[in-house]
C-alpha cells in the first residue's frame, strides 16, 4: 500500500471513530489541546472553540431569520387591520362622495401613500361631485390607453402626460406608479398610487393590496355610477 493511500485510510478511520464516539475529545482533553487547525479556519485555538464559533454563527443566523419572520408577521397583521378597516368603511359609505373621501383618507393616513387618485370615467356633469378625478373614456384612451387595456395592476415609470392625467399637477412630482383599471362588466375607473422615487413601484413588485382594494371597488362603485 502506498504511503498516500495509507494516510487516506488512517484519516477515514479517525473520522469514523470520532463520529461513532462524539464525546471522545471531551473525555480526553489532553488530545484536544494538542490539536491545531489550519489558518484558513479562522483564529480558533482549539476544536471546541471552532465548534462553538460555528454554532454561534448558526444561532445568530437562525435568530435573524426568526426576527425577520416575526417582523413580517407583524407587518402583515398591521396591513390586514388597515385593509379590513378600509373595506368596512367603504361598505358603510352613504354616497359616492363619502366613499371617495373614505378611500383617500385611508390611503393617505393609514397607509401613508405619497400620491393617490381615483379617476372615474364618464360625464363630469352627470356624476356627483367628489374628490375623484373625472374623465371621458375617449380622453382616458387617448392618455392612458395601454393601462386601460390591462387586466391587472401596472407598475413602473409612466410618461409625463400619463402622470398628469392620473394625478393632475402633482403628477410632476411622481416618480413611479402602481395603477389598476376598475371594471365590473364595464370599464369605469382607474385606481392609482404613486411615489416620488422612480424605483419604488417596479414591474416585478407584488400588487396584492392594490388589486384587492380594486376588487372591492369593483363591487361597490357601480351602484353610484348608474
Amino acid at each position: 500500500m502506498s504511503e498516500e493511500k495509507q494516510i487516506d485510510t488512517t484519516e477515514q478511520l479517525v473520522r469514523d471513530f470520532l463520529q461513532d464516539n462524539p464525546t471522545f475529545l471531551d473525555k480526553n482533553p489532553d488530545i484536544l489541546e494538542s490539536l491545531t487547525l489550519p489558518h484558513n479556519a479562522g483564529n480558533a485555538v482549539s476544536l471546541v472553540e471552532r465548534q462553538v464559533g460555528v454554532m454561534r454563527d448558526r444561532n445568530k443566523e437562525m435568530r435573524n431569520r426568526l426576527d425577520n419572520m416575526l417582523e413580517t408577521a407583524h407587518d402583515n397583521d398591521l396591513l390586514f387591520e388597515k385593509t379590513k378597516r378600509l373595506v368596512l368603511n367603504l361598505l358603510e359609505a352613504k354616497n359616492l362622495a363619502a366613499l371617495v373621501e373614505t378611500l383617500y383618507d385611508s390611503l393617505g393616513k393609514d397607509f401613508a401613500i405619497d400620491f393617490y387618485s381615483l379617476t372615474l370615467l364618464g360625464d363630469e356633469e352627470q356624476l356627483p361631485a367628489t374628490m375623484a378625478r373625472v374623465a371621458s373614456i375617449e380622453k382616458a384612451n387617448e392618455k392612458v390607453g395601454t393601462l386601460l387595456s390591462s387586466n391587472r395592476a401596472v407598475c413602473g415609470v409612466l410618461r409625463e402626460d400619463e402622470m398628469l392625467f392620473l394625478f393632475g399637477e402633482k403628477g410632476l412630482q411622481v416618480g413611479s406608479v402602481a395603477a389598476v383599471p376598475l371594471r365590473f362588466n364595464n370599464l369605469y375607473g382607474i385606481l392609482a398610487v404613486g411615489n416620488s422615487d422612480p424605483n419604488f413601484y417596479k414591474s416585478s413588485m407584488g400588487t396584492l393590496f392594490l388589486s384587492y382594494i380594486a376588487e372591492v371597488l369593483h363591487r361597490i362603485l357601480p351602484q353610484y355610477l348608474k
